[in-house]
């Protein structure tokens, strides 16, 4: 799946994890070794516990507007947010900064 960021008009990420288990959730990006984009949905916050690496966060809205984000979430931290919002989407590092997101962009994700 792709995900673009349609008000900066630019490719957030190519192939896109979306975990089907609750295992796979569960685990999230503690399966691979090299940072990969997960999109998901939780209400609960997310953790880095046993990461290798960084990550960039996007809370979306029902929209799919970016309502929170965290860039450069460091391993063996924890992210809470408004548990409002539910959809999740985790990048490697870097990629916030990169495509220029900014609060309240719209996220287009096509195949979904």
């Amino acid at each position: 799946m792709k995900l673009t960021n349609i008000t900066q008009q630019i490719i957030l990420a190519q192939n896109v994890i979306i975990p089907t288990s609750l295992l796979d959730q569960s685990l999230g990006l503690l399966k691979y070794k090299t940072p990969v984009a997960m999109l998901f949905k939780t209400r609960f916050g997310i953790h880095t516990f046993g990461m290798r690496y960084a990550i960039d966060v996007l809370i979306l809205d029902k929209q799919n507007r970016v309502v929170t984000m965290k860039k450069n979430l460091q391993p063996n931290r924890i992210f809470l947010w408004n548990p409002n919002y539910e959809i999740v989407l985790e990048l490697p590092d870097g990629t916030i900064n990169q495509t220029k997101t900014c609060l309240s962009d719209q996220i287009l994700t096509e195949n979904l």
